[in-house]
């Protein structure tokens, strides 16, 4: 019976101390993340050196250091330990093993084996008997969609966990907090569709929707949270609400009058500097920014710190180059500034990232991720990618393969050519049109008079992503329209914005009808509001490449992003609709780029909306 009582206290995992009777001198804890009750001391051992003692040990003591040993990995955060504490318990007779197999699947998230954390959560789903368990479950499973990032996913489940914990009286520890993070990442319209069920849930969605309005506007802000309290009295809300409101009620934008910009105005890249420099200037007619000190990040570390002390600018944008902004990061200058890169993070610096250093680049990953987003919400199975054999195109298509794998058991196809001449057989060895032609000269060996026939091309294909630059598009669409067979219905074809060229369509667009490609909006037609920059642009410079037209766009949104960076990394939900898309602040400080879908159709381009429903990962794809 004490063993029993014993395991009864314990209850971490979800206030299972209705379950029994406690000692009168202890109180029962409602989760991991709470304040548990300290095991009594075993010469001052931390949960290892517990749970190794245990394994020493047979019967009620065996169990009893167990236990301890649990709760002291809990309160160390020790959640290996954890794990193999609670996988020894599941041999014990007299253990609540719902309850173990929640902490075990919690140990499980902690350390990012988000797989067999809910392949358990499943598993005990129909075992359920009690509240606790119940609101637990709902809470874990939750945040597994979370780590997902999967919030609206995740807050179905989070708000069902809140309403049996309000039903009866039971406190998640964590549930709270991340319920709030997750209503940060949504749109004001996520968040409109989720105002609605139970009084909790509306209550934490109107909160987060006021949050998302005033964030920055103190008065606004203070005003509106008042009137929610008064509305939800005693909501879980209210308790998040002092710390959220002390630290985001002033948070002002950068004001921004005075800039430093560090580009390129020397070397071979000074074209590109060019460019940059062009769309800077643009921008400032409808900002606050006064004054522009362009600075050349080719010059050497000592003379742009000389620079920048001498300006004492506001804020930074630049250099455009990675080793440059390797280089200007010594700049002390630079450490104590808010600063926009130009240019994507090194990984190494992922981890220490400076808290007012933006990293925004014209980063092609970012196209190869929403196509794949598409391809997965259309339900295509198999997609076929071609790529020139360059280290560029290679990485493009790993990457591509590596995403694909957390959300589908079927491999892409994979083509790369090394110049035109090899093209066409690089697409018939892959649409296996070269062994229907093996056969169709086979047939005709066998019969003297003419065998009419035609070719057919591979049934599982549902879609193809080219990644190829613009003429090679031009060249590969024509092999691939004259190789699927007529017999087969017509295989989507998809392309990145390499594959989009204003140049060249001005002259030839070639055969390029049907074919969907990602581009920036300001690169297509009727795609932005900004009609008279658009227009101004092409009088002053309409014969400018490509890259140097994206580079303007570029340099435009930098400059437009000062005063929205920190709502933007603040709300992840939060976008902001540029020239080079929709743009918003993911995980270290990194800009993201959504961009615009066109289509070629009846030789012009139109603007296309297209499925973009986030995935859901393989391992949870069987819920």
């Amino acid at each position: 019976m004490q063993l029993k009582k014993l395991s009864l206290i314990v209850a971490i995992l979800s206030g299972l101390s209705a379950c029994g009777t406690t000692p009168k001198n202890q109180q029962p804890v409602s989760n991991p993340q709470s304040q548990v009750q300290k095991a009594q001391p075993q010469e001052n051992l931390d949960a290892n050196a517990l749970y190794t003692l245990a394994l020493s040990k047979q019967g009620a003591s065996r169990i009893q250091l167990l236990y301890n040993a649990r709760e002291a990995a809990i309160i160390e955060r020790n959640w290996l330990v954890l794990e193999q504490v609670c996988f020894e318990l599941e041999t014990k007779a007299s253990v609540d093993h719902v309850q173990n197999k929640l902490y075990i699947a919690f140990a499980q998230k902690e350390q990012g084996k988000f797989e067999s954390a809910h392949t358990i959560l499943q598993s005990v789903d129909a075992q359920l008997k009690l509240a606790e368990h119940r609101g637990w479950h709902q809470y874990l499973t939750g945040s597994i969609f979370a780590s997902q990032k999967l919030p609206k996913k995740a807050l179905v489940h989070y708000f069902k966990s809140a309403d049996i914990a309000q039903q009866n009286k039971l406190t998640i520890a964590g549930l709270d907090n991340d319920i709030w993070s997750a209503l940060q990442q949504l749109s004001s319209y996520a968040l409109e569709r989720f105002d609605r069920g139970s009084v909790i849930q509306q209550g934490w969605v109107k909160l987060a929707k006021y949050h998302q309005v005033y964030l920055g506007s103190t008065v606004q802000l203070h005003q509106a949270m008042n009137n929610w309290q008064r509305r939800y009295k005693n909501h879980p809300g209210s308790f998040i609400i002092p710390n959220e409101v002390k630290s985001t009620i002033n948070l002002a934008p950068y004001q921004a009058t005075k800039l430093a910009i560090l580009l390129p105005q020397s070397g071979s890249s000074e074209r590109l500097g060019a460019a940059l420099k062009n769309g800077f200037l643009a921008a400032m007619d409808k900002s606050q920014v006064n004054e522009i000190y362009f600075i050349d990040e080719m010059d050497s570390a000592e003379l742009i710190e000389r620079e920048l002390q001498k300006v004492q600018a506001d804020f930074i944008i630049g250099p455009l180059l990675k080793s440059n902004i390797v280089k200007v990061k010594s700049s002390s200058f630079v450490a104590q500034s808010a600063a926009i890169f130009l240019n994507e993070i090194d990984p190494e610096d992922a981890e220490r990232i400076h808290t007012e250093h933006y990293y925004f680049a014209l980063n092609p990953e970012h196209e190869v991720e929403q196509a794949m987003v598409h391809f997965l919400a259309k339900g295509f199975q198999k997609p076929m990618l071609l790529a020139p054999n360059t280290p560029s195109g290679q990485r493009l298509i790993a990457h591509f393969n590596s995403q694909w794998q957390n959300f589908s058991e079927t491999e892409p196809e994979a083509g790369f050519y090394n110049n035109s001449e090899d093209m066409v057989e690089v697409i018939t060895q892959l649409l296996e049109v070269d062994r229907s032609q093996a056969r169709i000269k086979e047939v005709k060996s066998l019969f003297r008079s003419e065998v009419e026939s035609e070719t057919r091309s591979r049934r599982d294909i549902d879609a193809i992503y080219i990644l190829g630059d613009a003429i090679e598009t031009r060249l590969i669409k024509p092999y691939l329209d004259v190789n699927v067979s007529t017999f087969a219905e017509r295989i989507p074809l998809y392309a990145s914005s390499r594959s989009y060229s204003k140049q060249i369509d001005k002259t030839d667009k070639g055969d390029l009808e049907g074919l969907y490609f990602t581009e920036l909006p300001w690169m297509l037609p009727d795609a932005i509001n900004e009609r008279n920059l658009r227009d101004t642009y092409a009088r002053l410079w309409p014969e400018q490449a490509d890259i140097e037209q994206r580079l303007f766009a570029m340099a435009h949104d930098a400059l437009n992003l000062i005063p929205e960076l920190k709502q933007l990394s603040k709300i992840p939900g939060k976008e902001f609709d540029g020239l080079t898309g929709s743009l918003s602040i993911k995980e270290a400080n990194q800009i993201h780029r959504k961009l615009s879908w066109g289509q070629y159709h009846k030789n012009s381009i139109r603007l296309v909306s297209l499925d973009e429903r986030l995935p859901t990962p393989l391992f949870m794809q069987k819920e």
